[in-house]
């Protein structure tokens, strides 16, 4: 038993540069321009989709009036706002739409302002995330370093989340930016946003807990565990390495976790951290094509995030 979940140098052979690939992994210019291809009109309406189920839920919400209705809607907003966070990545990263003016506005007024985050500081401090992942610069590091643990910690850091401890965090520091006239230019957006969703629902609606049980307290707390969790899954025990295989988890894609967890492609994140320029439409092709190249094995996957987090969660030998 180690410290690390790195796989084996022998299981990541190298293979690269190889026929169609250059010697990190990405595509040659002949053929990542197909893999580059956004899908524009498929990706607004996942957008509209999206929002189209929010609605449609506070309806069958206040409309039934029943607490357990309500309940069940509380639970399912939880992967909502990971679907509202996968999409802000995807614009964060200028994918979702090819005209970058209608990517940054979705992006930011239609997405990530809805789900409280500020996409300009988002998009800067991501792409240091994805230059050296563990480096100095990761911002990311506090929810997937320290791993593997001992099963008491990260149930701690998962109690924290689900009573709302994390968020509040979070909350507490929107609100004090405001303080300063450049925290302001940030952070009011995103409050006025919030406000006009608190009173848009209020309004059509007439209930005026719609929006603190099923937007707000849902990121307080939800949102909190399954990004966690998530960001276990994609670089959980890994460490600063050259080889992407040695800081991204590969895991096999499964139905459940898709719905739950790692919509929209994200699961296949080994590939989206091998070229991060490749829409999230292609992912399971360029996954593929990693699998086919003999970069991809099966030494190096984990057949579900159920088993990688097991293996993060052990007690781990002294030194």
């Amino acid at each position: 038993m180690t410290d690390t979940l790195v796989p084996d140098l022998a299981a990541r052979p190298e293979v690269f540069p190889a026929e169609g690939f250059k010697a990190n992994g990405m595509l040659s210019p002949e053929l990542r321009s197909q893999f580059r291809r956004i899908h524009d009109l498929r990706n607004a309406l996942s957008v509209i989709a999206l929002w189209t189920f929010v609605v449609a839920l506070v309806c069958v919400t206040v409309w039934t009036h029943r607490w357990w209705v309500a309940l069940l809607a509380f639970i399912v907003m939880g992967p909502v706002h990971v679907r509202f966070a996968i999409l802000m990545h995807e614009a964060a990263h200028k994918l979702l739409f090819t005209k970058n003016s209608i990517n940054d506005f979705v992006g930011k007024w239609i997405i990530a302002y809805p789900a409280f985050i500020p996409i300009t500081i988002y998009r800067r401090s991501h792409f240091a995330h994805h230059r050296e992942e563990f480096g100095p610069e990761d911002p990311d590091v506090m929810f997937y370093g320290g791993y593997p643990c001992e099963p008491s910690r990260l149930r701690r850091r998962l109690l924290r989340d689900v009573v709302g401890i994390s968020g509040w965090k979070n909350f507490v520091a929107l609100l004090k930016a405001n303080r300063t006239k450049a925290g302001r230019q940030i952070a009011l957006p995103i409050l006025l946003v919030q406000i006009g969703l608190w009173a848009g629902s209020w309004i059509a609606t007439g209930a005026w807990w719609v929006y603190p049980l099923l937007w707000w307290l849902p990121w307080m707390t939800q949102w909190r565990v399954l990004n966690r969790l998530r960001a276990i899954g994609e670089h959980g025990g890994m460490r600063k390495d050259v080889d992407r295989r040695a800081t991204t988890h590969n895991v096999t894609q499964r139905p459940l976790a898709r719905l739950w967890l790692v919509p929209y492609n994200t699961g296949w994140h080994l590939a989206h951290h091998v070229d991060m320029g490749i829409p999230w439409r292609n992912l399971p092709r360029y996954h593929e094509a990693l699998c086919q190249a003999g970069y991809v094995t099966d030494a190096i996957t984990y057949p579900t995030y159920r088993s990688l987090w097991r293996a993060a969660i052990r007690t781990v030998p002294a030194a």
